[in-house]
């Protein structure tokens, strides 16, 4: 994971204020690259997004100051705060904007339909209606898909193997993000070969997680399972505490959450896919056009296991789950 002190360095020693000031001494034209994410400027997973985001710039020949000015606005997982962000950036004249998950990308296309838009982390990006197909995005929005479908009935598998006499299962969904529905719906599809009955929990903002989740907890055998959306990226930290208070075996959509206490999480690397949609990136500003570009699909999808969240809820993994996980916490 990407420290703090790397994310500074990757910015070339310039303060975390936007824009960055250019190198009056530059040979190169200068471009202006906006970067909309959803999570807090103090989140170390937002900042290990955006270092990776500007380490595939550098990677393509483009350096903060020199060649490339940054104007970075962040969301902190409220929707009205990303259309704001959307719009201050978009007045920027930026030659492409970079944005993070389904709210950000939707506010940013609302803002304008000329700047090109490349993204990350957005999953089904063609039922989300942001483009027109994988193949041939169309319009100005091109990117780097974040998850299928079929990975999250992978959870429901996961959390029968941890516990197996669990019988209830929450399904935890943000009413903000549409593919939340169907997420829930392919768990809903093998919930009867597990024996599980199904209870979706879906909230609008974080004041209604915690009373959500105590309503749901009645039994020993309860368990949960995180879908993803930008409300639970954001409090992941929230819902692992409940998870925990509750003793609730809780499985995850990605590795963040593990490490911020989560028990189990399934899904691809995210921070992988924000390094290489600086390629689009790239791209654009030598002259190809979004619409031109295919979205692109996961490469790398990651087991993540905390064993002192194990531990605490008196759960031994089987091994075949620890032999095979890409991430072990101790």
């Amino acid at each position: 994971m990407i420290r703090r002190r790397d994310f500074i360095t990757l910015l070339g020693g310039a303060a975390m204020g936007w824009p960055i000031a250019a190198n009056a001494q530059q040979r190169q034209p200068m471009r202006r690259i906006g970067v909309l994410m959803n999570l807090a400027a103090d989140d170390p997973e937002g900042q290990a997004r955006v270092a990776a985001f500007l380490q595939g710039l550098q990677e393509t020949g483009w350096a903060v100051g020199r060649n490339a000015q940054i104007d970075i606005r962040w969301g902190m997982g409220d929707a009205e705060r990303s259309r704001k962000n959307a719009t201050e950036l978009v007045a920027l004249a930026p030659d492409v904007v970079f944005a993070t998950t389904f709210p950000t990308v939707a506010a940013l296309q609302q803002a304008t339909r000329a700047v090109p838009i490349v993204f990350a982390g957005v999953i089904d990006p063609v039922g989300a209606g942001l483009v027109a197909s994988l193949s041939r995005p169309g319009g100005n929005t091109t990117g780097f898909a974040g998850f299928e479908y079929g990975l999250s009935a992978k959870w429901l598998e996961l959390l029968k193997q941890i516990a197996p006499r669990m019988t209830r299962v929450a399904v935890l969904r943000d009413s903000l993000t549409p593919v939340g529905i169907g997420q829930l719906a392919a768990i809903q599809g093998v919930a009867p070969s597990f024996g599980v009955e199904l209870n979706p929990l879906v909230v609008r903002d974080v004041g209604e997680i915690e009373p959500a989740v105590a309503a749901f907890t009645r039994t020993s055998n309860d368990g949960l399972i995180v879908t993803i959306g930008t409300l639970t990226d954001s409090h992941r930290e929230v819902i692992s505490a409940l998870a925990a208070r509750h003793r609730l075996p809780a499985v995850y959509p990605f590795p963040f959450f593990v490490r911020s206490g989560g028990l189990i999480s399934y899904g691809p690397d995210i921070i992988d896919s924000y390094r290489r949609a600086a390629s689009y990136v790239d791209r654009i500003l030598k002259g190809e056009k979004p619409a031109d570009l295919p979205v692109q699909q996961p490469t790398k999808i990651d087991l993540a296991i905390n064993l002192k969240a194990a531990k605490a809820l008196g759960l031994e993994i089987p091994p075949i789950l620890l032999n095979r996980a890409d991430e072990v916490i101790e």
